[in-house]
């Protein structure tokens, strides 16, 4: 399937619509550009704007911010903090507040332990940072050194 073929789909543009508006038009062009540059991982970007976006996150049943907690959710429990950064921005975008963001890493200690919580505290915290949510008094793990 060409990135053309993608350009076209009904998921596709609503996959485009929807990145826009949980992580903001230079996001959204950026996936965009990647999806349209014939370039390495360009079927990825694709994939995700058509399939992850397009078909899943614009489904009925649950709304934007129930997604974002089970996805969280499942970005801490498989150790992905880079992608959980875009997560954390999107759920904030998606109404979550810091209390319930720090809620969910609470939730998540006694199903994926520790270690896997203060990777997803050092990647929501530094969200929160650049988002002005907390300030720099607000001590990590790894700003005590213990990481």
């Amino acid at each position: 399937m060409s990135a053309s073929d993608f350009d076209q789909s009904p998921n596709h543009r609503k996959g485009v619509q929807l990145v826009r508006e949980m992580l903001g038009e230079p996001f959204a062009a950026a996936l965009q550009a990647a999806a349209g540059s014939g370039g390495f991982a360009a079927d990825c970007a694709n994939i995700a704007l058509e399939s992850a976006f397009g078909a899943v996150w614009s489904r009925p049943g649950l709304d934007r911010k129930q997604r974002s907690l089970v996805t969280l959710g499942v970005l801490i429990g498989t150790g992905k903090p880079n992608e959980l950064k875009n997560h954390v921005r999107a759920g904030l975008n998606n109404g979550l507040t810091v209390t319930e963001l720090q809620e969910v890493l609470i939730q998540s200690i006694p199903y994926c332990g520790f270690p896997c919580v203060a990777e997803a505290i050092e990647a929501t915290v530094a969200v929160l940072r650049e988002r002005g949510l907390i300030d720099e008094t607000v001590k990590t793990a790894k700003d005590r050194g213990m990481l």
